[in-house]
């Protein structure tokens, strides 16, 4: 049984409410918020909830696609950080900082209704 929280979307990141909580968004979410830090595969699983295992699983279409950068540390120790000059990066930076604000904005301010969409 969700919480009366959960269940309203309080405690989702701006990123959980659009498209959704998955292994990927959190981890991608997690270094956004991490961004100019050396991050570990160890770390990433501890802060975010995730398996180790699931968050080396989701974190290589972020290598691929060259949006986040590995670094290793001796022969085992992997490291990891937001490619912050991939030009796909800085959107996703620049949409999900736009999409935290307008998310505060809602919010603290209570006039803002949730709107009511009428597809007729």
């Amino acid at each position: 049984m969700l919480s009366p929280e959960a269940q309203s979307g309080q405690n989702m990141s701006p990123l959980e409410k659009l498209f959704g909580k998955t292994a990927q968004l959190t981890v991608l979410e997690y270094l956004m918020n991490n961004k100019g830090e050396i991050n570990y595969l160890s770390g990433i699983a501890q802060a975010t909830g995730l398996y180790h295992s699931s968050v080396a699983r989701v974190i290589e279409p972020l290598l691929q696609n060259n949006i986040i950068i590995e670094k290793k540390i001796g022969k085992q120790i992997r490291s990891f950080y937001l490619n912050e000059e991939n030009e796909a990066a800085k959107l996703l930076i620049k949409f999900y900082d736009e999409l935290r604000l307008l998310s505060d904005e809602q919010l603290t301010s209570p006039d803002l209704e949730t709107p009511v969409v009428d597809h007729e």
